[in-house]
């Protein structure tokens, strides 16, 4: 799995390597999770939730440009629809991202690819919510084209004024 530090990105061909893969860790304090408490139910990290997180599928429609995004998802990316356009998702990201975000899906588009990336939900409340996203591009036969996806929420929020260094 690629999980690219804050604002890193990598695409790549089906099967290239991957190269080196950044991280970078936040201090926060998990008693001040978004969904304390939200585990209850859920069994598996891609199902849902775990001690750690949020994870949630994604797919989206090369033929129509449309993301459709699960209930949590699209709470936390602050949406009222479970469908929309790639741009409407990443108004809430942080903009110093938005740029790189766009080249990675627009790179995707055009051949099968698997990409991931990490960024920041900034809440109209200023309340920062780090993300991870990972996902492939493929059916890429005729003029059909998909992407499917995970999102991955870490159960805490930056500090606004939240500074991220390596270690």
């Amino acid at each position: 799995m690629c999980l690219a530090g804050h604002g890193i990105l990598h695409v790549g061909p089906v099967g290239s390597n991957l190269g080196t893969t950044l991280f970078k860790i936040a201090n926060a304090d998990l008693a001040t999770s978004f969904a304390a408490g939200d585990t209850e139910g859920d069994r598996f990290f891609g199902q849902g939730a775990c001690r750690f997180g949020l994870s949630e599928d994604w797919t989206g429609d090369l033929t129509n440009g449309l993301l459709t995004l699960g209930n949590r998802a699209r709470h936390l990316h602050g949406l009222d629809n479970h469908e929309c356009g790639l741009l409407t998702v990443m108004r809430c990201y942080d903009p110093a991202d938005r740029g790189h975000i766009l080249r990675l899906f627009e790179q995707a588009a055009t051949e099968p690819s698997r990409f991931c990336y990490s960024t920041t939900i900034v809440s109209a409340s200023n309340q920062r919510q780090p993300v991870f996203c990972i996902g492939e591009s493929t059916g890429f036969e005729g003029s059909r084209g998909k992407m499917v996806g995970l999102f991955i929420f870490p159960r805490f929020q930056l500090p606004t004024a939240a500074t991220v260094t390596p270690t």
